[in-house]
């Protein structure tokens, strides 16, 4: 979730001529905070951006970056269990196996920064030694490619959150995803909620019409949430919606309205499987009342179908 920010330093660190590490954990034996395939951003000044736990090995990982920096080659440090550095453990008791390339190569880490943006995927490959290729079983597992001389780390979007509908659920529900450091966007037919939302600098478009579907823009790292108390808004707004990608689709609302929602659906033609995706009520604890409590319910309903896709 933390590769915008670390591509945006990558990036502004070449920009100024200073040079910069790129620090990857390529693999892991027991539990970690990370995943392989995160990263951290180390610039030759010891600033850097992104974290490989809470705070254990942090300080080392800067004092190797700037070592690789040294003689400019890459290498690869194992932390934790089985580490050469024997004061520094994980208190999880797990290892990281964690990679350290000299970044210089700007029109690459604009490509990077471009996908982020453009909400594309996009892999690096990272060079590794005859040594390193038994990294293999959890790197593989989650996503990293093994070769001969290099391992490949692609990488997705992070998810996104497009909420429509009004009401102060919306609010809090953007606000949250925010914090999870999600993409949103929000359609509202609630003018003063609208300017509201902008003025919290949230992508945000009115809808002045119950059959505006233009707006709606999706992909298939979409989480997208109907948050409508009218449900009369919904009926041509979520025949669109379902009929574009997502990972995720939930709707406000008890039972008796679902129900009256089906039946909206199915007189448009929208097919009874893709009805029965729908996720209603949404949350993982459907008493939620209150719009806080929603929005917590409901990101941790979206974060868990997004690790399980």
């Amino acid at each position: 979730m933390d590769n915008p920010a670390i591509f945006d330093f990558l990036n502004a660190t070449l920009s100024d001529g200073k040079a910069v590490v790129l620090v990857t954990v390529i693999s892991v034996t027991g539990s970690s905070m990370r995943n392989p395939g995160a990263h951290m951003a180390v610039s030759e000044d010891g600033q850097y951006v992104g974290s490989l736990s809470g705070g254990c090995i942090e300080r080392s990982v800067v004092s190797e970056a700037l070592d690789s920096l040294k003689d400019q080659r890459p290498r690869v440090v194992r932390f934790g269990e089985g580490s050469p550095y024997l004061d520094i453990r994980l208190p999880c008791g797990g290892g990281l196996d964690v990679h350290f390339m000299p970044f210089n190569d700007t029109k690459l880490a604009q490509h990077c920064k471009n996908a982020i943006v453009a909400r594309k995927p996009f892999s690096i490959s990272l060079p590794i030694t005859e040594k390193d290729t038994h990294l293999s079983g959890e790197a593989k597992k989650l996503g990293l490619t093994i070769l001969d001389d290099s391992i490949s780390v692609s990488h997705e979007p992070n998810p996104k959150v497009l909420l429509i509908g009004h009401g102060a659920a919306m609010t809090s529900m953007a606000r949250l995803s925010r914090q999870m450091q999600f993409d949103v966007e929000a359609l509202t037919s609630d003018q003063s909620l609208m300017i509201s939302l902008s003025n919290e600098r949230f992508n945000v478009h009115l809808l002045k019409t119950p059959d505006q579907v233009t707006d709606i823009d999706s992909d298939p790292w979409t989480a997208i949430v109907f948050l409508f108390h009218d449900h009369d808004w919904e009926g041509a707004l979520m025949a669109h919606a379902l009929s574009q990608p997502h990972f995720y689709f939930g709707a406000m609302g008890g039972r008796i309205a679902h129900d009256a929602r089906q039946k909206e659906l199915q007189s448009r033609g929208v097919d009874a499987e893709v009805i029965r995706s729908i996720r209603a009520p949404i949350g993982l604890f459907h008493s939620s009342r209150d719009p806080d409590s929603l929005a917590l319910s409901t990101l941790a309903e979206i974060t868990k179908a997004f690790h399980q896709r």
